[in-house]
């Protein structure tokens, strides 16, 4: 069971891992151990609720696939343990992003004041610009 937050657990059933060689310089170990970590969830067929999947299903994010499956390799670490729980972390922080709910935005509009302060901000770089000008013989 994977905790995201007090009532939200996620079973272990649904999260698929996988070890995987790693990439990238390493020496003789590299060819032979398989220390990496592929990490798959599908967030459709998960426990999770109805809204978090949507707000999941909405990052635009390139860790999530067309399908609705998150993907993660952590291959930052030297052993297969530690990868696994980086791995595990990671899920945890991009579903607890989606916990939160994000607030509406409040439509306002700039105040008589901020609208003259601009303008009178324009007036004077134009007269200033106007003046770096030929001037008329």
């Amino acid at each position: 069971m994977l905790k995201i937050r007090n009532k939200i657990l996620i079973p272990d059933d649904e999260i698929e891992v996988k070890a995987v060689r790693s990439q990238g310089a390493g020496g003789q170990n590299v060819n032979k151990v398989a220390t990496a970590i592929h990490l798959r969830f599908d967030i459709e067929s998960s426990s999770l609720p109805q809204e978090v999947k949507a707000r999941l299903l909405a990052l635009k994010d390139r860790r999530i696939t067309l399908d609705g499956t998150i993907v993660l390799k952590a291959q930052r670490y030297r052993t297969q343990e530690k990868n696994r729980e980086d791995a595990y972390k990671r899920l945890t922080e991009l579903v607890q992003k989606c916990l939160v709910e994000p607030k509406k935005r409040k439509v306002t509009k700039p105040s008589a004041a901020a609208k003259k302060r601009r303008l009178d901000t324009k007036a004077r770089r134009s007269k200033l610009k106007a003046s770096r000008s030929k001037i008329a013989e």
